[in-house]
């Protein structure tokens, strides 16, 4: 849940950077401020999905408070520097996600976690079957975060505005 806090940070970062350098420029994006937004978007729903899950106490909602203040501010600068830097530190932070997601489901098919149901949010948002448990949400949400690495691996090699954004996966 954490990391999902953290996760939402860049995707925000970049599509608002990105909007005030096209204001300023008045030339388009490519679709990166979208492509970017929905990353960020994505992200906070996997939070939601998984704060359904895990109902956090009062400090771990601080922490997340301050680790995403520290992260923000930090991820902001460096996106200011270099946002094809920025964009490759995203990249391999989504690898490890998905790393952690593939642990997640090896630890619900050995049982050392339930396999509860899903939670509605997730049913709705994924459009998942009725029936649908948290071992279908942590592969749908490992899908995204396959999804969200190679979309800032490919941004991290070029300049945004001469490719393209990947849209449209959700």
């Amino acid at each position: 849940m954490m990391l999902e806090t953290v996760a939402a940070v860049p995707g925000m970062v970049g599509g608002l950077l990105l909007h005030c350098k096209s204001l300023r420029r008045f030339e388009h994006s490519g679709g990166w401020i979208k492509a970017l937004l929905e990353e960020a978007e994505n992200e906070r729903m996997h939070l939601m999905t998984f704060m359904e899950v895990s109902q956090p106490r009062w400090y771990e909602r601080a922490l997340v408070f301050a680790v995403q203040g520290v992260f923000f501010n930090a991820y902001f600068l460096g996106y200011l520097i270099s946002p094809k830097f920025a964009h490759r530190v995203v990249g391999y932070l989504e690898e490890e996600a998905i790393h952690s997601y593939t642990e997640f489901l090896k630890e619900l098919d050995n049982g050392n976690i339930e396999n509860v149901p899903a939670p509605a949010i997730a049913i709705d948002y994924w459009q998942l079957p009725e029936g649908s448990t948290l071992r279908d949400v942590v592969l749908v949400v490992r899908a995204d975060e396959a999804h969200h690495r190679d979309v800032n691996h490919f941004a991290s090699g070029r300049e945004l505005k001469e490719a393209p954004a990947l849209l449209g996966y959700h």
